[in-house]
C-alpha cells in the first residue's frame, strides 16, 4: 500500500561517494521506522542503517563512520549519504518502511537500486 521509490545508485570508483534517496507515497511517512538494507549476489539481505521517526539512528559496523542515514518527514523522503565506498559495498540497496500497530509489524519495500563500487 505504501509505495517507495528509490534513486541515486550507480557505478563509482573505490573511495567515491553516492547519495541514495527514497520517496514514500503517503503523508504518514513520519510514523514509520525507515531503513536501508542491502543484498550482494550470493549473500543474505542485511541491514545497513535505520532511523526512527524522531531521528535515532543505528548502523551496521561495516558502514559506521562512512554512511549517514537521514530523513525529511515533511518531504516523505529517506536519504543515505555513502562516503569512502569500498568494493564490498557493491549490492542492491533497498528502502524499507516499518510500522508496528497493535503488536503486528508492517513492512514495505522499494524496488532496489544498484550500487557498484569498482577497484
Amino acid at each position: 500500500q505504501v509505495q517507495l521509490v528509490e534513486s541515486g545508485g550507480g557505478l563509482v570508483q573505490a573511495g567515491g561517494s553516492l547519495r541514495l534517496s527514497c520517496v514514500a507515497s503517503r503523508d504518514i511517512f513520519g510514523l514509520y521506522i525507515m531503513g536501508w538494507y542491502r543484498q550482494a549476489p550470493g549473500n543474505q539481505r542485511e541491514l545497513a542503517a535505520t532511523i526512527t521517526p524522531n531521528g535515532r539512528t543505528t548502523y551496521e559496523d561495516s558502514v559506521k563512520g562512512r554512511f549517514t542515514i537521514s530523513r525529511d518527514n515533511d518531504k516523505n523522503t529517506l536519504y543515505m549519504q555513502m562516503n569512502s565506498l569500498r568494493p564490498e559495498d557493491t549490492a542492491v540497496y533497498y528502502c524499507n518502511a516499518r510500522r508496528y500497530i497493535g503488536g503486528l509489524r508492517y513492512d514495505y519495500w522499494g524496488q532496489g537500486t544498484q550500487v557498484t563500487v569498482s577497484s
